[in-house]
């Protein structure tokens, strides 16, 4: 009998990562240049500077990475592929060293007793394809099938999970429309497409990857929020479910073969004639798994009218904070689980992504005492256990992330990592959080 501390005795305990938050080597041994190379080499776009082309330089010290998490106890391994490292013009001519450091990878993951689970993407475009219209060109997505051909040819005879996109609405909103993210764009035509290419690039790949690797589980990693209305207003309810739809519906519902959410459309108020006939199904294509990455919740307040017309009951966001600016709170991940599983029923969860960024610094005795990140972890696995035993399938739980690393638009300045960075010296210290996960692993159960 499951209690609300322990997990199945099968239970999946990993950890993850990014190819350009971690790898470096940008344009070493072949690797074209990304969206991510240029956007961080434009002056600007990073808030100290800084760019990922050392980063923890994960490329040349992948084996001691590896031994962190062998000491961890880690059972599996979230990492994702660089496609330019690949296909340096996105498709086309196969660079071989690029293919040859993840096969080097897997293998020294294999001896540790270490599952790999590879994602095909995560945000780094080649930007050759950028250059000939990026996501919003449909052509992109055909390209992504080739690529994703190329690494299961590579790869699929000893990995057995494979995660075709990290967080599609990232992809299309961040990067297409609030020009935060590379490729710096701020168009709600160009976002709209993108998002669909992304998800018609996620179906093609699917039965690609299966065929290729036939005992492959193949799913997908969303950016999930539970969404709470700040007020009991109507305008307040209905703008949650509005948000709810931008964020969340637009991509569950076409992948459960639901289409597109008809009130998302009417909101966007624009032309779908990007989504050709047989799409929909094609993005429908049956996975095994949906990977959900969880940071904290959405209070949602309507435009619509004046704060002070709103009912007075108000959605009280609490006072523990994470750098990022983001409200802890474990009960969303609860929440999540259940509603992602009730209301689509997938085969199986996994949390995909889960931590937080909180100001770490080596203490005099060397060792980093992260408390809020080790209180955050025992809530948020206690969260976790409490929907398997509401009945949801969630199969494993990956932290977010194993190393500090390269946080996109933030450089340097925020820090996830179970393992602190030292990025001038680059040399690893493990932190208190990471060896509370050991003992949460070792025990399988929430550790008090």
């Amino acid at each position: 009998m499951l209690t609300s501390h322990t997990f199945p005795h099968d239970f999946i305990w990993g950890v993850a990562t990014s190819s350009y938050q971690i790898e470096g080597a940008w344009n070493e041994d072949g690797k074209g240049e990304s969206i991510w190379d240029r956007f961080a080499h434009t002056p600007g776009h990073i808030q100290d500077g800084s760019t990922g082309d050392v980063a923890c330089d994960h490329y040349h010290r992948y084996q001691q990475d590896v031994a962190l998490m062998k000491a961890l106890g880690v059972h599996a391994y979230r990492f994702s592929i660089a496609w330019p490292r690949i296909l340096p013009e996105g498709r086309g001519s196969v660079n071989h060293k690029g293919l040859d450091f993840y096969s080097r990878l897997v293998d020294a993951l294999l001896e540790a007793g270490i599952a790999p689970y590879v994602t095909l993407y995560h945000w780094d475009l080649p930007q050759a394809l950028q250059d000939a219209g990026g996501w919003p060109a449909r052509a992109t997505a055909d390209a992504f099938a080739e690529y994703a051909g190329i690494v299961a040819r590579s790869l699929g005879d000893r990995v057995a999970h494979w995660i075709t996109l990290n967080e599609p609405w990232v992809s299309a909103v961040v990067g297409y429309l609030h020009g935060r993210h590379a490729p710096g764009r701020q168009a709600l035509d160009e976002m709209l497409p993108a998002a669909h290419h992304l998800l018609l690039a996620h179906g093609w790949a699917v039965p690609l990857i299966r065929q290729i690797a036939a005992h492959s589980q193949v799913g997908i990693a969303l950016n999930l929020s539970p969404h709470t209305p700040a007020s009991r207003s109507y305008a307040d309810r209905r703008a949650t479910y509005t948000a709810d739809g931008f964020l969340n519906r637009w991509y569950l519902d076409p992948l459960a073969g639901r289409g597109y959410p008809q009130d998302m459309i009417a909101h966007f108020d624009r032309p779908m004639g990007f989504v050709l006939e047989g799409d929909l199904e094609t993005i429908a294509e049956p996975i095994d798994f949906v990977g959900i990455n969880y940071y904290t919740r959405q209070i949602v307040r309507s435009e619509a009218i004046p704060p002070q017309d709103n009912a007075p009951v108000e959605a009280v966001r609490g006072q523990n904070i994470t750098e990022m600016g983001w409200e802890v709170y474990p009960e969303g991940l609860f929440d999540l689980l259940c509603r992602v599983h009730f209301d689509y029923h997938f085969p199986a969860l996994l949390v995909t992504e889960n931590g937080a960024a909180f100001h770490d610094t080596v203490g005099p005795d060397g060792t980093i005492q992260d408390g809020k990140r080790v209180s955050y972890l025992r809530d948020h696995l206690r969260a976790a256990a409490r929907a398997i035993e509401a009945g949801v399938p969630l199969k494993g739980y990956f932290v977010w992330s194993l190393l500090d690393n390269f946080e996109w638009s933030y450089g340097y300045t925020k820090r996830f990592g179970l393992v602190y960075v030292d990025y001038q010296t680059l040399e690893r210290i493990p932190k208190a959080s990471a060896d509370y996960y050991r003992r949460v692993i070792a025990a399988n159960r929430v550790v008090e």
